[in-house]
């Protein structure tokens, strides 16, 4: 196991908020601790979220309340990088038509453009003529004349912008239509796509990394959904961590394809401190391999740790002292952990699971007798 802390050799993070900082109005547990102490160590944490109705003083409010200390400098909301892509496309002082909440028209004006609202563009004609782009976003006041008036002006030529795709958002009150739901509704009546700025798709990490003053690679994502946070940091070349404090655990790990997989899994943000164990994967009948920021071996062996220990159908990682096999094929295949920490056998048992789908030894959905063994090893 390596001495130094996992971030260390890391300019700053790109930290999401829902599953990673708080879980609807409750703060994730160690979460406020380990970032203040990530700002003390002199690394560059910025917030990203998806959210574009909200604007970044908002988030730096709601954030204190949780006792994470930040500023509105270090948050980079969609709306932003939905903005700043439009700036780029456009003369300054553009005007464009601010879908959504309060956040997106703000970013809009931070840009160097002129947002106008649905309501402006529908009492002005002169309004409507000179809406040159849309862009649009989460607001909990969106009505379906907004969305009209989204749809008459793509339709009109103007460049649409969509700060994100979610179809759904997570509520206090449970699961409600996100961003992407409004969004398809005014692609079916315009018959197009827009651009898109937020998670998965690149922009929103960029914009993080040059606020913080450093290059893509030099900044580690953190997050806890796999479509958004990690698909995104990977489009963007930033390595990331997968923190088991919100909405997929194991099974989600496992069943993940490539693009969807993170470079590091940690149970919670104390992790940030402390050193990382990687995995190191042997497949009977090729050599080992690494995962998770370590080094497999090279000697060309069906061995892990040194020892010729791999079975002629079988699959196996280990992490630290805990021990991962995957045996058998198809439908069939079993995967067993012993030893170990909780979070060294989450990570072998993901590593296998990987690297027997890697191989073409089982399918998606996986087996049932491997779905039971990551459900039970699931710390959440």
């Amino acid at each position: 196991m390596p001495d130094r802390p996992l971030v260390d050799g890391f300019r700053g993070l790109v930290v999401d908020l829902d599953g990673v900082v708080y879980r609807g109005p409750d703060p994730v547990a160690h979460a406020a601790d380990a970032l203040d102490a990530a700002v003390a160590d002199g690394l560059q944490v910025m917030y990203a979220t998806n959210n574009a109705g909200r604007p970044a003083d908002a988030v730096v409010e709601h954030l204190a309340e949780l006792g994470v200390h930040t500023n509105a400098d270090h948050v980079v909301t969609s709306a932003q990088a939905g903005a700043a892509l439009l700036a780029e496309q456009l003369d300054p002082g553009s005007t464009v038509l601010a879908i959504g909440g309060p956040g997106v028209a703000i970013a809009l004006r931070q840009a160097g453009l002129d947002p106008v609202s649905p309501q402006d563009r529908i009492d002005d004609p002169a309004v409507a003529g000179r809406v040159v782009a849309v862009l649009q976003g989460y607001g909990t006041e969106l009505s379906w004349s907004d969305l009209k008036e989204a749809a008459y002006a793509v339709a009109a030529g103007a460049t649409w912008m969509a700060t994100n795709v979610d179809l759904t958002i997570p509520t206090e009150r449970g699961i409600a239509p996100g961003n992407g739901s409004a969004v398809q509704a005014v692609g079916n009546a315009v018959q197009r796509e827009p651009q898109v700025a937020g998670k998965p798709h690149p922009p929103l990490y960029l914009m993080c990394a040059e606020r913080a003053g450093g290059e893509v690679t030099s900044m580690l994502a953190i997050g806890d959904r796999l479509d958004t946070d990690i698909e995104g940091a990977n489009a963007a070349g930033m390595q990331s961590l997968h923190v088991l404090t919100g909405v997929d655990g194991l099974v989600a790990l496992a069943s993940a394809d490539e693009q969807l997989r993170p470079t590091y899994l940690v149970l919670d943000l104390r992790a940030l401190r402390e050193p990382y164990a990687g995995v190191e994967v042997a497949v009977s009948g090729r050599a080992g391999q690494a995962s998770e920021g370590s080094e497999g071996n090279e000697d060309g062996q069906d061995s892990v740790d040194g020892q010729d220990s791999v079975d002629g159908d079988d699959v196996v990682a280990v992490c630290g002292d805990a021990r991962a096999t995957v045996s058998g094929r198809g439908d069939d295949a079993t995967l067993v952990v012993d030893g170990g920490a909780v979070v060294e056998r989450a990570r072998a048992a993901v590593a296998a699971t990987w690297a027997a789908r890697d191989d073409g030894r089982v399918g998606i959905p996986l087996p049932a007798p491997m779905l039971e063994a990551l459900d039970a090893l699931d710390p959440r």
